[in-house]
């Protein structure tokens, strides 16, 4: 077989030099154009956790309830389906926010076995706060699977009109 002779020849019929592929024009990157500009600003799901957004639920509850992988609970979802205080149990029924986020938790990891793909409904019963019930009422939670920033796999748990 002669490889090496081809290339020489192929090589030698070439009118560019063979560094001319090297160069990358201004405004792309190596990957390609970036088909909106430069990123002028970047959000973060680490920004988010820092600054309330985002809620990390602890890493030793999420995997009692089966997580493999990080887990967090935007803003609004926690105070619909988590959050509970001494107060709310004695207007309204004893609770606390572990017991809480244990039925979030497992209830999401039950909905990923049941649907198993990337992002899906998480349904569970709670007790809505900030009023006068005690009986137990439906809510829909949706569930993503999906890469972070630094491309490990995480899981994010929202209402389902939040992005």
């Amino acid at each position: 077989m002669e490889t090496p002779d081809i290339l020489a020849r192929i090589e030698d019929g070439l009118s560019v030099s063979a560094d001319a592929m090297r160069s990358i024009p201004a405004g792309s990157t190596a990957a390609g154009p970036e088909p909106f500009g430069p990123v002028i600003d970047s959000y973060s799901r680490a920004d988010a956790i820092a600054d309330g957004t985002l809620v990390a639920a602890p890493e030793g509850i999420a995997r009692e309830a089966g997580f493999r992988v990080s887990v967090a609970i935007t803003r609004a979802a926690w105070i619909d389906c988590v959050q509970w205080s001494d107060a709310d149990s004695a207007r309204q029924t004893p609770q606390d926010e572990e017991g809480r986020l244990w039925d979030v938790l497992y209830m999401s990891t039950f909905a990923a076995f049941r649907y198993r793909r990337a992002t899906f409904p998480v349904e569970l019963y709670r007790v809505p706060r900030g009023g006068r019930a005690r009986a137990a009422r439906p809510v829909e939670l949706t569930c993503r699977l999906h890469q972070s920033d630094s491309g490990e796999q995480v899981a994010t748990i929202s209402l389902p009109d939040e992005d």
